[in-house]
């Protein structure tokens, strides 16, 4: 067992305060600073945190970071690896999207089309369903606890599977699952021909120049502990090889690494995964929740619309989170199995919260658009659903905004034309995924827009209209009752 925290890199103090260079916030104010520093410190201490280290990053880059610990001039800074939990996940989701984007699978696959060892139930539950928890497979694998215990206990897939494996119907509710990303794992291995880690790092972390996320601890890096509840004591936890259960949780990682994974997953690296498919990662796909993508957690808090991961191993807890919107992210790592309140639950957000606020994005000046098709512009203005009225603006070149005129209406759309020109179709909110027709009379005049299935004419409910059923022949009319 190494020490609490490794000794800190040269150049940086960590006796009680922590030290950065100025290159690492230079975008930083003086007071945001400070505020994150003491953010970090009093989560140190509150959450009584043997050693902990933050980072947050914005627009792809790393613009402050900190660390405490309880060991002067011992304190890690953000090359020193710790145990990531969960976040594993993440990477292992990845490379699942990244066959699924070469043509080896579809998310709609079933897991037996590639996996038959799996047995006939799991066979039938979908790659989609593995990725997003709603398999219905059981939290943990049989056995003593596998996050403790040494994974050659369960050598083979079927080892992996309660009996029944099937606690939910597939499909029907988010279930989170360890199991389900062991057995991801397993499906990589299958189709790449190699164990998992070994795909990683050739397929994901050399390109990204992720040198420092390793399946074995790598010196230097942070022993774990647990924190009695009752007592300030400390006592050291062990370590484990979680062997086929590895892509639940195996990864160790550092603050610099994960700094680039937020940013990977920010905007995406064509080297590795293209910013659709990345988008698509980020959302929500369990049915009735907000809380997860294929690989990623889906949040809201402190009114930003965050996605990313915990982690969590006997000895450790990680963190990370980016918030799109804002361009903002942020990587916590702490070495101890718990913390109380919230020393170590809110400090990511708490730390994003603290940028966001005291410095928020300076929007782009508004430009005229620099191209615009005729045709196009002739569709914008006021529209109506029935009594109902919207407003289609053109924000791009081929990009149209559909919005409620009134606050009664939830439904709203953006509408992007395809590259032929000839469908339109929305993306978010109600109509997500559905086209948009623009339907002409025979002499080519527009006559409504059909928005899947919804019928929006230039005026509420016109007499000669193409409105479903037909409308009353005695028109709009005032009466006194």
């Amino acid at each position: 067992m190494v020490n609490p925290v490794p000794p800190a890199s040269a150049g940086t103090t960590t006796a009680g305060t922590t030290t950065v260079g100025d290159d690492d916030f230079a975008d930083l104010l003086p007071e945001t600073r400070r505020a994150l520093a003491h953010r970090l410190a009093v989560a140190q201490r509150d959450g009584r945190l043997p050693g902990v280290v933050a980072a947050v990053l914005r627009d792809g880059q790393r613009r402050w970071w900190g660390s405490r610990s309880i060991v002067d001039g011992h304190a890690p800074d953000p090359d020193v690896q710790f145990r990531i939990g969960s976040i594993t996940k993440t990477f292992v989701a990845v490379l699942v999207m990244r066959l699924r984007d070469e043509g080896q699978l579809k998310l709609s696959d079933r897991l037996g089309q590639h996996l038959p060892a799996v047995g006939p139930a799991v066979g039938e539950v979908t790659i989609r369903q593995l990725l997003a928890h709603t398999a219905g497979l059981s939290n943990e694998p049989p056995g003593p606890w596998w996050e403790r215990t040494d994974g050659a206990l369960r050598p083979e897939l079927a080892d992996l599977l309660q009996h029944p494996p099937l606690p939910h119907e597939p499909g029907r509710l988010f279930h989170y699952s360890n199991v389900g990303y062991a057995l991801l794992g397993a499906l990589v291995e299958q189709l790449r021909g190699d164990d998992w880690y070994t795909v990683l790092h050739r397929e994901v972390l050399r390109p990204l120049g992720m040198r420092r996320t390793t399946a074995l601890p790598d010196a230097p890096h942070a022993g774990g502990w647990a924190v009695h509840p009752w007592a300030d004591v400390i006592l050291a936890e062990p370590l484990q090889q979680t062997g086929r259960m590895g892509p639940a949780g195996q990864l160790w990682s550092t603050a610099d690494d994960l700094t680039r994974w937020a940013a990977f997953l920010l905007a995406g690296d064509d080297r590795v995964l293209g910013a659709a498919s990345v988008a698509e990662m980020r959302e929500s796909q369990a049915p009735g929740e907000e809380g997860y993508g294929l690989g990623l957690m889906v949040a809201r808090a402190d009114g930003l619309s965050l996605v990313g991961h915990g982690g969590s191993m006997p000895g450790f807890l990680a963190g990370l989170w980016i918030a799109p919107e804002q361009r903002l992210g942020v990587v916590v790592l702490t070495n101890t199995t718990s913390s109380p309140g919230t020393g170590f639950g809110e400090l990511a957000t708490d730390l994003l919260r603290i940028v966001a606020e005291r410095e928020p994005l300076i929007p782009e000046p508004w430009r005229p658009l620099a191209a615009c098709d005729p045709e196009v512009l002739a569709l914008t203005g006021p529209w109506y659903w029935g009594p109902t009225g919207f407003g289609l603006r053109l924000v791009a070149e081929d990009v149209l905004e559909l919005t409620p005129l009134s606050g009664s209406n939830t439904r709203e759309a953006r509408l992007r034309r395809s590259a032929d020109g000839r469908t339109w179709t929305a993306e978010g909110g109600y109509w997500h995924g559905e086209p948009m027709r623009v339907v002409r009379d025979a002499e080519g005049r527009v006559t409504h827009l059909d928005v899947g299935t919804f019928v929006l004419t230039r005026e509420p409910y016109p007499a000669d209209g193409p409105v479903p059923g037909g409308v009353d022949p005695e028109g709009w009319r005032a009466e006194r009752w």
